[in-house]
Parts: structure tokens; sequence; C-alpha cells
């Protein structure tokens, strides 16, 4: 049985849940595109676990990661969000979601899965947050438990969204990204400059991730209203 979310840290700032609280805005609608996209790409094979990453720190790879699970979860399919930064989660804060146990607890089987999945006040979306900081990220996430995990989870869920660290911050997510059937990175508009953003691409391309595109977040509109694109 899922456990069910105790809300702690409430001053944390939290990442918008836009797509559920205001599905008729602009950026909404932007991240349902998004949604299509990256279905229509599951064209040889089929995309269940997709990581959503970023070059740098504050590009928005968060937002984009919880807001395109609930707009995939919104096709009433069966979505889990995992926080594998194992250094400075922030799923928990975005969802008032105990952090207690998660991720690592699973790992170094202190719980089982059933004991460190939450579910959410969304439909069809369960989150599995990051659980205690350890002292070796990098180990836990390469680690046979992991992998282990991961097809454990291909089977429970429909859809799984990886959140994992800026690429050019760690090695965390060239780990996690050839054992996704996807990848997605994150750019912001006006601060991600093009040689970070190659960068991050070679190294996605030497851990023999699947890249699925790119999308560029905090574009301007007209009206003054940020949204993402996807290419």
């Amino acid at each position: 049985m899922s456990r069910r979310l105790r809300t702690e840290d409430r001053n944390k700032s939290r990442i918008p849940l836009i797509a559920h609280t205001k599905p008729r805005e602009v950026i909404s609608e932007q991240l349902r595109q998004i949604r299509t996209n990256i279905l229509f790409s599951a064209v040889d094979k089929e995309i269940k676990s997709i990581m959503i990453t970023s070059p740098e720190p504050s590009d928005g790879k968060s937002t984009v990661a919880s807001n395109l699970s609930i707009v995939l979860s919104q096709q009433e399919k069966r979505v889990l969000l995992v926080d594998t930064d194992l250094r400075k989660p922030t799923v928990h804060y975005s969802f008032s979601a105990s952090n207690l146990v998660g991720l690592t607890s699973i790992l170094t089987k202190e719980v089982d899965l059933e004991g460190a999945i939450s579910k959410t006040y969304i439909p069809n979306l369960d989150i599995l947050t990051s659980g205690p900081i350890p002292p070796n990220p990098s180990e836990l996430l390469n680690s046979k438990a992991m992998e282990t995990l991961m097809k454990n989870l291909n089977e429970r869920y429909e859809y799984i969204v990886y959140d994992t660290p800026p690429l050019l911050a760690v090695t965390d997510p060239q780990i996690i990204a050839n054992r996704c059937d996807g990848v997605v990175m994150v750019v912001a508009s006006r601060k991600t400059s093009k040689d970070r953003a190659l960068k991050a691409k070679e190294l996605l391309e030497k851990a023999k991730a699947r890249i699925l595109g790119v999308i560029v977040n905090r574009v301007e509109s007209k009206k003054g209203e940020y949204f993402s694109t996807y290419s």
C-alpha cells in the first residue's frame, strides 16, 4: 500500500504545478504539445521511462519534470515521478511530501518499494522522493539495486519520469541516461550558452543516451508569459 503524503518544510519554495492548477494557460498547452511530441517520437521503440536533465542548475528541469508528469497522468495513464537528484532534491517540496524515506531508502534496503512511493492529490500520479541525502549518490545510482528498481518500475507504471541533476555539475545523469528509453534536455533562454548546451549534449551521447529533444525554457511571449518550446 503506497504511503500518503505528509507535509514538511512548508517554508521551502515549491515548483509551480501549472499543468494542474492552470490547465488552460499557454504554458499548459505547451506542455501538452511537448507530451505529444515525445509520444510521437516512439516510432521504433516504446517510450516508458523519460529522463529530464539540463546543462546547469536553475535551467528549470525540475519544473518541466513535474509538469510533464502531470500532463502524462492527465491521459489516465499511471505515472511515477522519481527524484534522482540525490544532492539537491526538490520533488518533495513541490508536492508537500515527506522525504524521510524515498529512493535512497529502497536502494539501501531500509524499506520496500511500496513503503516508499507516495500517492499525490493528482489522479494517476505517484512520486518517489529522493529519500535522505546519501554520502555516495553516484555509487547508489550506479548500483545493481538501482538497475533492478528501474526494471520493476517499468512493469508497474505506464510512464516513469526521472528528474536528475544537471549534466555539467555531476556524473549522476550519465548513469541514468542509457537506462531510460529517452532523455529530454532543458535549456534556459538567455541563460544557457551554446557551448554549455553542446557540452551537455556530448555527455549524453557518450553515455549512449537516446536524446528525444530539447526544451527551451523561459521563452517570453508577447503577453509577457513564459513557456517552453520543444525541438
